[in-house]
């Protein structure tokens, strides 16, 4: 089924709706669905590299928006986002998020949106937990442009060569934003202290 629904992306992706698609993908991807905008984003890209830029943006406008309906199921329909986290594989997901949420506020935001870890737990996750609303939009605007940028830049300046080692490079960045985290994170707790325990890796 994952292999239709992919192949369904790709050829969407050649198609004259390419657009509306992408922002599509892009809005379920953060909330349900299971294939990431950025496998139809690099073809659109390569097809039309004078088009980079707009396309990133048509990905982030799509991501942050189903962010929202990512958090209003978790916010509104509890028992259905728990569901949601359940079927995915992380039933115990939730205390665990929260205690990411309690330690590292809206860093967790940041950090995981730019990993290969589906957005949708991020965005269910953080409606569970009633974060706050207005910082979740501002993390998600700047966590998700990073990234299709990032995909649109590679993919423009070094084409299909590049393909292979973009998620490497998505990676890799993800992991400098990590690594500055848990530096700034171990500072705060020699110089100003640290209540309760560690969250599971």
């Amino acid at each position: 089924m994952l292999r239709r629904l992919y192949d369904w992306v790709m050829g969407l992706a050649a198609s004259r709706h390419a657009p509306l698609g992408l922002f599509a993908v892009s809005f379920a991807e953060s909330s349900f669905f299971p294939i990431p905008p950025d496998v139809m984003l690099a073809p659109m890209v390569l097809t039309r590299p004078d088009r980079a830029w707009r396309y990133a943006a048509i990905c982030t406008l799509g991501s942050v928006l189903g962010g929202c309906l990512g958090y209003a199921i978790g916010f509104f329909l509890k028992p259905v986002g728990v569901w949601m986290m359940t079927v995915t594989g992380h039933a115990g997901g939730m205390d665990e998020f929260k205690c990411w949420y309690d330690h590292y506020g809206v860093w967790v935001i940041l950090a995981k949106g730019l990993t290969p870890i589906p957005y949708k737990l991020v965005t269910i996750a953080s409606g569970l937990a009633a974060f706050s609303f207005p910082m979740f939009i501002i993390a998600s605007t700047i966590t998700r442009s990073a990234r299709f940028f990032l995909v649109a830049w590679v993919v423009k300046k070094f084409g299909p060569a590049m393909m292979p080692v973009i998620e490497k490079r998505l990676a890799l960045f993800a992991g400098i934003l990590v690594a500055l985290l848990v530096i700034g994170l171990a500072a705060s707790h020699f110089l100003g202290g640290s209540s309760g325990g560690a969250c599971a890796a």
